[in-house]
């Protein structure tokens, strides 16, 4: 059959390609990305891979920095098996060849960031770890992985009783409609950043593989969880780029215009407290009125050290030399997403989820700095293992269709602009039951919750993407209601603590019903209908 795969990967990020690389030559692999290869939010991160490859470093530690920034809202053995599978993981990149970082010993150069309590970064060409990584990966593709870009993956097909995902529909630029079989189809398509104004994601990370699996059937979980990074350049009113946390692990301070130094009696950790702390702390200053700034004037060799940052601020006109960046904090990671399981598996078979899109029980409520890389590097090798000790298995059996499709002219009415503001009014830094209440009354009231169970083949890429931007402001808003407590990222005016009640209650949606269910195992599972 034409366009029929064994393993069909939607994404081009280091969780997919660590994924292709290493499945069985036997295997028919093809990876769809909707831009190029080489666009990824991967490709453009700065941060480097935290992984325990020094003996003066213990996994205990790792665990503990993790499940402390992520506020114990985690599973403990995945953080556990993220570790432990990550120090291998990375040794083995290293040795394979990839070109990480190294001081005049030939020692592995190991970086600090907020809330580890070791340096642990590891990273490859200074602030441009994901584009060494990614090169790296792509230079270790082997034949039997096909990559097509430029086709952005909208729908999943499902068997005709909807039990089972056995491929996946796309869309060109030019509005034709391709279709792939597959025996597994593997979401790796990053996270939902371009829901805000402010981002540090690329805007084409409009939250597709979640969007494309709740309409599917599958479990979502903790989407009110959204990291916003404390540090993106801020020049004229708009964010530029992101200002790595290495920047502050490197020695530099955040300051107020006064040179008053922010995070001095906030937090232990000071600049290196976890994100959502300096994050709120920056977003209330300039809520006071203040401007913010890293000041950089103690780091020596500030341009060969962070030679991309250097070049974003030049671009916009930032004196390196004068030593202060301004900043402001913008929307960066989504801890929540696909349910999966150890192995990626999500709630519908045929169907997996790694890397930022998926819920792993790793991150918590606020994503410990650097262990995003690290999560794609470990859940793309251990899913890789799994895919190749399964049997073959056809699938050719006849798929559903949607009975009625989505109308067009609702959509292209609709403003991207307009819901970005509204997100970051209503479901940014901080919410409240007020705001969120109306956000969500403006939803049903131009149908979001409609348009989740109709066909969407007659619209255009920008529709679509368009349509996934307002579900995933669903999925994001509702829970963000139901939990009434500030735990990591998710802070609300007007329940301002965590509360032991909800410790360890996740929420979870699907198309039928939202639930809230403690712990991250099946077996522990309550069901209390929310």
């Amino acid at each position: 059959m034409k366009n029929q795969m064994d393993v069909l990967i939607i994404g081009g990020g280091i969780a997919a390609l660590q994924l292709a690389r290493l499945l069985h030559s036997s295997l028919h692999v093809s990876v769809i990305t909707k831009s190029v290869i080489r666009q990824s939010n991967s490709y453009w991160a700065q941060g480097g891979i935290a992984a325990v490859v020094d003996r003066s470093d213990h996994p205990k530690l790792h665990i503990e920095d993790t499940i402390t920034a992520g506020r114990f809202h985690h599973s403990y053995r995945e953080v556990e098996r993220l570790v432990e599978e990550g120090t291998a993981a990375v040794q083995q990149l290293i040795a394979e060849g990839l070109p990480v970082d190294r001081d005049e010993l030939g020692h592995i150069s190991l970086g600090l960031e907020g809330a580890h309590r070791a340096n642990r970064i590891v990273h490859a060409g200074g602030d441009a770890t994901g584009r060494h990584t990614i090169e790296f990966l792509l230079e270790q593709l082997p034949k039997h992985v096909q990559v097509i870009e430029q086709e952005m993956a909208y729908e999943l097909l499902l068997s005709a009783d909807r039990s089972a995902c056995v491929g996946v529909k796309t869309k060109r630029k030019d509005g034709s409609i391709q279709i792939y079989r597959a025996h597994h189809v593997v979401l790796a398509s990053g996270g939902v950043g371009a829901i805000y104004p402010f981002t540090t994601n690329q805007k084409t990370l409009t939250g597709d593989g979640i969007a494309m699996a709740f309409r599917a059937g599958a479990e979502v979980a903790d989407m009110e969880f959204i990291q916003f990074h404390p540090t993106l350049l801020y020049v004229n009113g708009e964010t530029k780029g992101l200002i790595s946390e290495a920047v502050r692990g490197a020695g530099g301070v955040l300051v107020d215009h006064m040179g008053h130094r922010l995070m001095e009696h906030v937090h232990p950790l000071k600049d290196l407290a976890p994100r959502h702390v300096t994050a709120y702390e920056i977003y209330k200053a300039r809520a006071n009125g203040k401007e913010v700034y890293i000041d950089i004037r103690s780091i020596a060799n500030f341009e060969q050290q962070f030679p991309t940052i250097t070049a974003l601020c030049k671009q916009h006109g930032i004196s390196i030399a004068e030593g202060l960046l301004p900043v402001a904090p913008g929307s960066h990671f989504l801890m929540g997403g696909i349910c999966v399981d150890t192995f990626g598996r999500t709630t519908l078979p045929g169907l997996y989820a790694i890397g930022e899109t998926a819920s792993s029980g790793v991150h918590g409520a606020n994503r410990l700095a650097s262990n995003s890389l690290l999560e794609g590097i470990v859940f793309g090798r251990r899913l890789a293992k799994y895919l190749n000790e399964q049997p073959y298995v056809s699938n050719s059996a006849s798929v559903f269709h949607y009975e009625e499709q989505i109308d067009q002219g609702k959509i292209a009415s609709l403003s991207k602009s307009e819901l970005q503001q509204r997100m970051m009014d209503a479901v940014g830094m901080i919410r409240s039951g007020e705001k969120l209440q109306r956000h969500l009354q403006y939803l049903k009231a131009i149908g979001v919750n409609d348009w989740m169970k109709k066909g969407i083949d007659v619209l255009s890429q920008e529709e679509i993407e368009k349509l996934f931007l307002f579900m995933n402001s669903y999925l994001i808003s509702y829970p963000a209601l139901l939990r009434e407590e500030s735990r990591g990222a998710h802070i609300r005016a007007d329940f301002s603590v965590e509360e032991e009640s909800w410790l360890g209650k996740r929420i979870i949606q699907t198309i039928q019903q939202t639930w809230v269910r403690r712990g991250f195992c099946e077996s522990d599972q309550a069901r209390i209908h929310a």
